[in-house]
């Protein structure tokens, strides 16, 4: 399992993406990551993800209005592997255990237009279906992949609440 997971989220435009960019952020908190880096400006999106994250509980942190360069070449510095999420790359399926392996592992999501020079900065650049979907969809699966379900019943024992599984309707404690 690795040990640390971050997203970096592309692309973004304030204007039009601050609705997906912030479920980028959501699905990479509830599905196990440390963080996202944002490469645009939109403080909007850092505190709407840091607000969930204070009520929800864990430990996720925005940053917002990265170089995407500089966070690439960080990452790789400190012994990281850089995952490309595009639906041009290798299959999930047959690298995954090759990705899950590294301790150190950042996302890649991108948006309309990915600069070509991403392609050539990831260790991997993957496909979770060679069909057109969602960027929001290939993150969920990946991060499912890659902490082989792990996350799905992870517990937030900081949370000022806290859904309560049940049968019919809706329970949560605060």
């Amino acid at each position: 399992m690795p040990d640390e997971v971050a997203v970096l989220r592309l692309g973004h435009r304030p204007e039009r993406d601050q609705r997906v960019t912030t479920h980028v952020g959501l699905t990479a908190r509830a599905l196990g990551c440390k963080g996202m880096y944002l490469a645009a400006n939109d403080p909007g999106v850092k505190k709407s993800i840091e607000d969930v994250a204070e009520r929800w509980g864990g430990e996720f942190f925005v940053v917002n209005d990265v170089s995407w360069r500089r966070c690439i070449h960080d990452w790789k510095d400190a012994g990281g592997i850089v995952v490309h999420l595009t639906m041009y790359g290798l299959r999930m399926t047959d690298v995954e255990a090759d990705i899950r392996a590294s301790g150190k592992i950042l996302i890649v999501v991108g948006a309309e237009k990915v600069p070509s020079d991403i392609y050539s900065l990831a260790d991997y650049n993957l496909s979770v279906t060679t069909q057109p979907h969602s960027e929001i969809s290939s993150l969920a699966l990946i991060l499912d992949h890659i902490f082989e379900g792990a996350e799905l019943n992870r517990e937030y024992p900081d949370a000022q609440m806290k859904i309560i599984p049940t049968a019919c309707g809706k329970r949560f404690e605060e």
